[in-house]
């Protein structure tokens, strides 16, 4: 039985090439002002973090230069140190992957 014009499902005409152009602009837009939106809102959230920041950054400006000093006059000990950082993280991490194991 051959379907008449009337019952006869059309398909929906896709958007023109302006258009989608045009809807993506327009949520190109919207994703600029959520990111501003949320942008202001983190800075907000940061400000305390900030303002101890500034309070902490001169001590540690200081322990690093004294650090730093102690390095350049005897450098062996920093290598030592670094030797027992690198090998207490490698026993850490076969300890996990043991633990990963084990269970």
């Amino acid at each position: 039985m051959k379907p008449s014009a009337d019952t006869a499902k059309t398909l929906p005409k896709p958007p023109s090439r302006a258009e989608r152009k045009a809807l993506l602009l327009a949520e190109l837009e919207q994703q600029r002002i959520d990111i501003l939106v949320d942008s202001e809102y983190l800075q907000q959230a940061a400000s305390p973090l900030d303002k101890n920041w500034q309070s902490v950054k001169l001590p540690l400006y200081a322990v690093g230069g004294f650090a730093a000093f102690k390095l350049m006059r005897h450098p062996g000990g920093a290598m030592a140190s670094g030797r027992k950082v690198l090998a207490g993280y490698m026993l850490l991490k076969k300890l996990k992957l043991l633990a990963k194991v084990a269970t």
